[in-house]
This record gives C-alpha cells, structure tokens and sequence, in this order.
C-alpha cells in the first residue's frame, strides 16, 4: 500500500484543458463511511494501476438523491438531481463509474429524464472491461483455492441484470466461486436498500441481514464478496452478529483484485 494515490478533481482536470476518460463517482458510504473509504481506496489504487484517466467532483459531488427518493420525499431528489445534473453537465461529462449500486441506479435509469444523459457503468462492469482489454490483469495470488460466495447487491442484479461482471471477476482470481441458495434473480436483499439504512427496524423477529448473512454461512465461505457499500456494512455486521468475525472476511470485489494484486 505504498503508492502515492492520485485523484485528481474535474477542475483540476478543466484547468490543465484535459478531459478524463471517466468519471469516478464516489457516493456518499465511499466518501464519509471509514470502512466504504477502503473500497474507494482499492478501486483508485486499480484505475491508477491500469493508467486510467479518471477524476472525481470532489467537494462538487452531492448525494445523487436515492435514499430521498426511496423514502418518498421526491422534491428533495428532485432538487438533488438538478444539482448534480448541472454540474454533470457543466463539464460534459460523458461517462461515469460508481462503486455504489444506488448512486448506479439512479445515475443511469432516472437522471436521464431530468436531462443527464450518461453512460454509466458499476465499478464491476468496468474492472471487467478492463480486463477484457488487457489493460488490467489478475492473478490469484492470496485469493487462489479460496471459498467466495458473491451476495448480489438488489440495485446491481434485480434493478439492473448485471450478475456476471462480478463473478467472472471473481473467478479471474483463481478462487472457487460458491452461489447461495438464493441469488442472481432470486437472491435476498441485505435489509438495507430502499432507504431502509437510515430508519429503525421494524418490529419481527430476525433481522434481514441475519437472515442473509445465514444465508452466505450455508455456503462454507472463506469470504464472502459484496459489491455495494451498504451491503458491506448489513453483512459485516451479520458476520459480527454471529460471532465469526476471525473466520469470514466480508470485501468488496474490488478490494479483492487490489489485494490481489499487492496494490
């Protein structure tokens, strides 16, 4: 972990006349939340690896409106939107990438009709791309052999049918991909999406992410990979719950490859 991150900011990049090949969306967990602050980390440590062009909004970044929404309150994501929208829009983006499933979402199916029209792609789609172009390789390193069961983020999989980028990436890393009895399409959610993160539980008993941490117990994992940062949390919290938290290790996918790579 001894390079130097680079980040630059688009008005670094604007005032050097230079326009990146994408733009990193960081999201609010990746930004503020200290343990989603590794997956930012990692996923940097790679585009710089992989000499892509990138740049963040930095302090211009706000939240892209999604919990707002989710709880209902559409004036106020109306309002975030626009913001982000004009800002977007002011330096042309074209094409954005995102660590976080929500911030995906909503950038790509419901900023369009507010008038940002982006290509937007999950960190896991990119890596992928990534690799496709040989501008990225992988080795197993400490991963190879290893037992990894993939939780499928609601916001990545049901909400937008990408389910294979982050296994195939999982399986680059020579480590024997286990599937929960419910996944891809039928998987379970971790009990935090739909703005549910941000309210107390309701009454029951057992909660969600319990019911889903179980769920990726069942599968004998050394690890069990997450590509959202709230997932992260519901199910490192699940792993604490059940008091294995010396035997089961909860990363994101990109975390995995920079690990794997010694970044």
């Amino acid at each position: 972990m001894s390079e130097v991150l680079i980040v630059p900011t688009m008005a670094e990049m604007l005032a050097q006349g230079k326009q990146p090949e994408v733009l990193f969306w960081v999201g609010c967990a990746g930004s503020f939340d200290d343990r989603s602050k590794k997956i930012t980390k990692a996923f940097v440590q790679i585009l710089n690896r992989a000499n892509v062009s990138f740049a963040v909004l930095g302090t211009e970044e706000s939240c892209t409106g999604d919990p707002a929404k989710r709880a209902g309150n559409e004036f106020l994501f109306q309002m975030q939107a626009m913001m982000n929208i004009e800002v977007l829009n002011a330096y042309e983006i074209k094409k954005i990438v995102t660590a976080c499933p929500h911030c995906f979402n909503t950038l790509k199916n419901e900023y369009p009709e507010l008038g940002g029209k982006y290509e937007v792609l999950h960190h896991t789609e990119f890596l992928k791309s990534l690799l496709d172009n040989g501008r990225l390789t992988i080795e197993g390193g400490q991963f190879k052999g290893k037992r990894i069961t993939f939780h499928d983020p609601c916001y990545l999989g049901r909400a937008n049918k990408v389910y294979e980028a982050p296994r195939d990436l999982i399986q680059k890393l020579d480590a024997e991909l286990v599937e929960m009895k419910r996944s891809r399409a039928n998987g379970l959610c971790c009990g935090a999406g739909g703005a549910q993160m941000f309210k107390d539980a309701e009454p029951g008993n057992k909660e969600i992410n319990i019911e889903r941490t179980e769920d990726a117990l069942e599968t004998k994992p050394d690890i069990i990979a997450a590509g959202c940062p709230f997932c992260n949390t519901m199910m490192t919290d699940g792993i604490k719950n059940k008091e294995k938290e010396g035997e089961v290790k909860v990363l994101d996918i990109a975390e995995l490859i920079a690990n794997a790579q010694d970044l």
